[in-house]
């Protein structure tokens, strides 16, 4: 089969088709023709050589999103051959990354395509939608309790203002100037203009800070002069900082949730019923996996990138 990956580190210039051997489902699995996998800044990550990978030997292929078409079960598998699902993958894993023609998968890391959902839409979903139902999980803020977010006209921003709009949360959101439609869309209550001061201008609509923020655009400790005395911080880059006054920094992890199929079949049901909104910014060529990778560093997508196989 065709995997896109990389040998050496280095820019979106190093990702390249490898042929490697055809993988089979044990018990308990099954295996995915992917027609299509989402680009995520984690897929940059590890292109550019910022996750550890030892223990793996090249190529090594991003991708932690995937949806396809189940055609091949192991013993014992729940799936059924012809099965429309989504599915989180883990590049670090046993099993490898979604850049792949054949992906497989744990029974319970997989959910059925949402309804009159396409392969590139649905591919949007698992890890950015399986990151915010974690970070709303840890916080466990109370209806009416106050949350900021930044980096909101982000894909995983876009999910963690409109889940916690469905919890009954008062959402603060920040935008830049041409996503304030965007971030309006999504149901926040307050929108300020993003930024390094973004902590000052969430202080405005509340002095004595909001009870836990969600930092999608990875501002650290600039963002974190927002919350209150013994609030919330959810960090999804592993911050080591220590913001004091009593505030708890949870350190997000999606790999933790590779088994949530539970989870992942929710989130299904969430697009069905309107509460999640999916965004495919283009769909590209798995073989211009480079050129995703461009788009994407240089900024300014909205929605995700999708590679089509």
């Amino acid at each position: 089969m065709r995997v896109i990956g990389v040998e050496t580190f280095g820019g979106p210039e190093v990702l390249a088709v490898h042929e490697v051997p055809d993988p089979h489902p044990g018990p308990g699995e099954v295996r995915i023709r992917v027609r299509a996998a989402a680009v995520s800044p984690t897929d940059t990550l590890l292109r550019a050589g910022g996750q550890p990978v030892e223990h793996l030997r090249p190529p090594y292929v991003p991708g932690m999103d995937a949806a396809g078409v189940v055609d091949e079960v192991g013993e014992g598998s729940a799936w059924r051959v012809g099965d429309a699902v989504m599915a989180i993958a883990l590049p670090r894993g046993e099993h490898g990354g979604a850049y792949a023609e054949l992906l497989v998968a744990p029974d319970d890391s997989i959910a059925r395509l949402p309804a009159d959902t396409d392969f590139a839409t649905a591919a949007t979903l698992p890890m950015n939608g399986l990151t915010a139902l974690q970070v709303l999980e840890v916080l466990d803020l109370q209806p009416e309790q106050t949350l900021a977010v930044t980096g909101a006209a982000g894909t995983l921003g876009n999910y963690v203002v409109e889940l916690a709009k469905h919890e009954g949360l008062t959402v603060i959101a920040d935008a830049a100037e041409q996503d304030l439609e965007l971030v309006d869309s999504l149901g926040a209550d307050h929108v300020v203009a993003r930024g390094d001061d973004v902590a000052e201008r969430i202080r405005e609509f509340f002095p004595d800070g909001v009870d836990a923020l969600v930092d999608a655009a990875v501002l650290s400790e600039k963002a974190a002069p927002a919350v209150r005395d013994g609030g919330g911080f959810a960090t999804v880059r592993h911050w080591t900082g220590d913001p004091g006054r009593g505030i708890t920094v949870h350190r997000i992890s999606v790999p933790q949730e590779y088994h949530s199929g539970a989870k992942l079949d929710r989130l299904r049901r969430y697009v069905e019923e309107g509460v999640l909104s999916l965004r495919v910014a283009a769909v590209l060529p798995a073989a211009d996996a480079a050129e995703a990778h461009r788009r994407l560093e240089a900024g300014g997508v909205r929605g995700r990138l999708v590679l089509e196989f």
